[in-house]
């Protein structure tokens, strides 16, 4: 399986010629960059979180697509980027954030990894890729400061 991600991470970064030399920028930058990420970048500005992804990390960000979002019911999102919301949309974003860089080799099947909202996410690379509930769509996304895994679904943590 360590050899799929390595493969799967060769070939969107050469894919992609946009993300394949911007490895000196930040998580946000490189983000912004690809972009597919338009809805996350939104959301981390709204909680206040953009200094923090910029800096020094390293960290490993979770990052659901633009298509992640608009998976969501209807109104959600809306309803999370509500200023009197912040503190549970700081909730859902830091669950998607990872201390250290954890790149696809790195990770085995059934691992898990504490997020920075303090919950835990588990990775199953039985078949495709996943953690928690979300397909792992383009891994090894490299930044200055960590590494960026983009997902196919919001994660969502418990309680």
């Amino acid at each position: 399986m360590k050899m799929f991600f390595a493969t799967a991470a060769t070939a969107a970064v050469l894919a992609s010629p946009v993300l394949a030399d911007h490895h000196m920028e930040t998580i946000p930058a490189v983000a912004e960059e690809a972009g597919d990420f338009t809805t996350l970048l939104a959301a981390v500005e709204a909680a206040g979180l953009a200094e923090t992804l910029s800096g020094e990390g390293p960290f490993t960000v979770l990052a659901p697509t633009d298509a992640a979002f608009e998976a969501l019911p209807e109104g959600t999102l809306d309803e999370l980027l509500m200023p009197e919301n912040k503190d549970q949309l700081v909730d859902i974003l830091t669950y998607h954030v990872i201390e250290g860089a954890v790149m696809s080799g790195d990770l085995d099947d059934g691992m898990t990894a504490t997020t920075i909202e303090g919950g835990e996410v588990t990775f199953d690379l039985s078949s495709e890729p996943m953690v928690n509930d979300a397909t792992i769509v383009m891994p090894d996304v490299e930044a200055s400061n960590g590494v960026i895994h983009a997902i196919d679904t919001v994660l969502m943590p418990e309680g």
